[in-house]
């Protein structure tokens, strides 16, 4: 059983979420109508996930409180994107925002959702694609290539990367020192040219270099 908290604005959208929620094999630990206020409320509820209404103009207000709280790395966060704007999915995960929804997702998707943040994953739906990859191209073009490729090393440590595994966890999977784990992780954030590790699994996303 998944312990959810839901963050929305107005009391209409917080019911909705409970609804949507009903029934998806979770259970609905708390909620709030802002980021600012929950993080002690978090703590005591024991949440495994944070759903919130990122739709219209509370979506910029949500990332100021992402940026300035440490939300991103205690608990995965799946934002439902709603009439946001075209660029608040590519900004919500380089955030560290787990999951980008529509909406209009079914209750069986965000059920599937919330299995797959807690176990480390990123999700996002199809229909943000276009906004996350507006330079995606088609599939006999490739993107501009690395100044300096990233190493088969690398690419493993990218892909745990992608998986949410911290540092000291890729050391233990790979057999290396937490030192080294740290190296690796700053090369590749140099050669991707990304300010985090969630840009940096973006970026990867875009090359082909991360398998989803």
């Amino acid at each position: 059983m998944i312990r959810v908290f839901i963050v929305a604005a107005s009391a209409l959208a917080r019911s909705g979420l409970q609804n949507l929620l009903a029934d998806g094999g979770v259970e609905l630990v708390g909620s709030s109508s802002d980021i600012d206020s929950i993080e002690g409320a978090l703590t005591d509820a024991e949440a495994d996930a944070l759903v919130i209404d990122a739709s219209g103009e509370t979506s910029a207000s949500l990332l100021d409180s992402l940026t300035r709280s440490d939300l991103t790395s205690e608990i995965p966060i799946v934002a439902l994107a709603g009439n946001s704007p075209p660029s608040w999915p590519s900004e919500a995960l380089r955030n560290g925002v787990r999951a980008v929804l529509p909406m209009d997702v079914s209750r069986g998707q965000l059920a599937a959702t919330l299995q797959a943040v807690t176990a480390g994953l990123l999700v996002l739906h199809p229909a943000e694609i276009a906004a996350v990859l507006p330079a995606a191209t088609p599939a006999s073009q490739s993107l501009t290539e690395l100044a300096e490729p990233l190493t088969r090393r690398e690419r493993e440590v990218l892909q745990m990367l992608a998986a949410g595994l911290a540092n000291k966890e890729i050391a233990t999977r790979l057999n290396i020192s937490d030192h080294t784990a740290k190296f690796h992780v700053a090369s590749i954030l140099g050669k991707l040219g990304a300010a985090s590790r969630a840009e940096a699994v973006t970026q990867g996303i875009r090359r082909g270099l991360v398998l989803l």
